[in-house]
């Protein structure tokens, strides 16, 4: 049985005790990238690590909900993290795009927006923009992912291109969502905090674990402390980098990356068993 670390906040001790106290309760929210897969260079080649999921299904039966909120559409996160399949799962919510689309595991039914002009108007004109730098365009369908990880300079073609984009976004009514070597050009108006709070009011939550890895969590790891500003206890996970350190300021415990979190999993069903 793996020991379960301790939060280094009292806001997060909080938070791990109301989820072991009423796990019945508890809601378990987690990032995709970079939390629940580790980071690769091709996104299509992003697989959950193999310890996630088997931790995720013993999970299931003891807490309230447990959710994917990714960036990703949510059928690329389902199809890609192996979620669907497992009977152990049928209670799960993939929320992807930020929280815009929504896939349940008990029907298989997916919810998405309608496609958004600004990015029609965007993908025409990427291809040119980004070409000099040898970055690399992921089409999400209603949002565009602009990878600098596999160039020959990933940083100096993140930076080159940082401002370009921002431009671009204005000019089409997007949100630049900047990332772990990608700037993702999407409709605003969601972001995962403003999910993760719909998510669990709509669950009734007597408490919240939330994990990421990303500026985009950011917005998810403030709902979990005005959640708890409001009486529902929470913990904030940071899936550690040394690509993002600033998350680890804005969260109460820090693990080592999908291995780290999946082991952080293991250990939670461990504890509920």
């Amino acid at each position: 049985m793996g020991s379960l670390p301790q939060p280094t906040t009292q806001a997060g001790r909080a938070g791990l005790a109301a989820l072991l106290d009423q796990p019945a309760r508890a809601l378990i929210a987690l990032d995709f990238d970079g939390t629940v897969a580790p980071i690769v260079a091709d996104p299509e080649q992003a697989r959950a690590h193999p310890d996630a999921v088997p931790a995720l299904a013993r999970l299931a039966g003891r807490v309230a909900v447990i959710a994917v909120i990714t960036g990703r559409p949510a059928e690329v996160a389902v199809r890609l993290g192996g979620f669907a399949g497992h009977p152990e799962l049928s209670g799960l919510i993939v929320l992807g795009a930020y929280g815009a689309e929504r896939w349940d595991a008990a029907t298989g039914e997916l919810r998405t927006p309608p496609p958004h002009p600004g990015v029609a108007a965007a993908r025409a004109e990427l291809p040119e923009l980004t070409a000099p730098t040898g970055a690399f365009i992921e089409d999400k369908g209603n949002a565009l992912a602009v990878h600098t990880r596999r160039a020959a300079d990933p940083q100096g073609a993140f930076e080159t291109l940082r401002e370009p984009l921002a431009r671009l976004a204005e000019r089409h009514g997007l949100h630049l969502e900047p990332g772990r070597l990608v700037l993702e050009l999407r409709p605003g108006g969601m972001d995962k905090g403003v999910a993760l709070t719909a998510l669990a009011r709509e669950t009734g939550a007597g408490s919240v674990l939330y994990a990421g890895d990303d500026l985009g969590d950011l917005p998810a790891f403030a709902a979990v402390a005005d959640l708890a500003a409001a009486g529902i206890p929470g913990l904030r996970v940071c899936s550690g980098s040394t690509e993002v350190t600033a998350l680890a300021e804005a969260t109460d415990l820090t693990v080592q990356g999908p291995e780290g979190l999946a082991a952080l999993l293991t250990a939670l069903a461990d504890q509920l068993a």
